[in-house]
């Protein structure tokens, strides 16, 4: 069984093959990767059966490895951040594993893909799928990191009423009335945040339910959201996202 690892800190790679190693020493070590466009370029090229990736590299997410090339082979995640779970579910994944790496949540690991990719040509098993992803719901992104002047400042996600766009920018506004701006675009806040309670009402605003005050029926069918101290403008919920959006708020 040859197998990759994808991951950008050394330590993390030396302990893995190592257990690798010791749990299967009739496992061969291909190659390792330690960024999206190393692993791009020199996959396709490469003969393995089974990827242990890291999500998070040093030159961003692993997923963006997919946008670039076609990955049909069985995937093993690592990461220290448990807020990626559903999304790598939704690749080849065998399994998730929060580091530092368990032994044993390895083996377990590698005895999933021996028995569901590996003796079916590689294709994947469903099987407790839905279940495991609930097991794996991610809380969300705990707090954000701003630079306020020459300062570095956290933000808690629970003091965030509302994240939106504005002049190519991404801006936290929060129960103090004050706005920061993030290095992340409103899309990729969406990913990081708790579904439960963040919800994207528009291609501008995305809502915290905890401080919304009140909604009112708006012209089109829409609905406007009332946020404390927030006047720069209207928030509102877009036509299309009406029927989710109260859905959402109906759980």
């Amino acid at each position: 069984m040859r197998y990759i690892v994808i991951e950008d800190e050394q330590l993390a790679s030396k302990r893995l093959r190592g257990l690798v190693d010791d749990l299967r020493p009739n496992y061969e070590f291909v190659a390792k990767f330690d960024s999206v466009e190393s692993a791009s370029i020199s996959l396709p090229a490469l003969k393995y059966d089974l990827l242990f990736m890291d999500i998070q590299l040093a030159d961003g997410l692993s997923f963006d490895i997919f946008d670039q090339i076609t990955v049909d082979k069985p995937i093993i995640f690592t990461t220290a951040y448990d807020e990626f779970a559903l999304k790598a579910f939704k690749t080849n994944s065998v399994d998730y594993l929060l580091k530092p790496i368990d032994e044993n949540e390895l083996l377990t690991a590698i005895k999933k893909y021996e028995a569901n990719f590996n003796s079916k040509a590689n294709e994947p098993v469903v099987g407790d799928l839905d279940k495991l992803m609930k097991a794996l719901q991610p809380s969300g992104k705990e707090r954000f990191v701003v630079k306020v002047g020459e300062h570095l400042k956290t933000i808690e996600t629970k003091d965030i009423q509302l994240i939106y766009s504005q002049d190519k920018g991404t801006y936290l506004f929060t129960t103090s009335g004050k706005r920061f701006l993030v290095d992340f675009t409103l899309d990729k806040v969406e990913e990081l945040l708790n579904a439960n309670d963040f919800y994207r009402i528009s291609r501008k605003f995305i809502v915290n339910i905890a401080f919304i005050k009140d909604i009112i029926a708006f012209t089109n069918s829409r609905l406007e959201i009332v946020i404390d101290h927030f006047e720069d403008e209207q928030i509102i919920v877009a036509r299309e996202r009406v029927g989710d959006f109260k859905t959402w708020l109906d759980r």
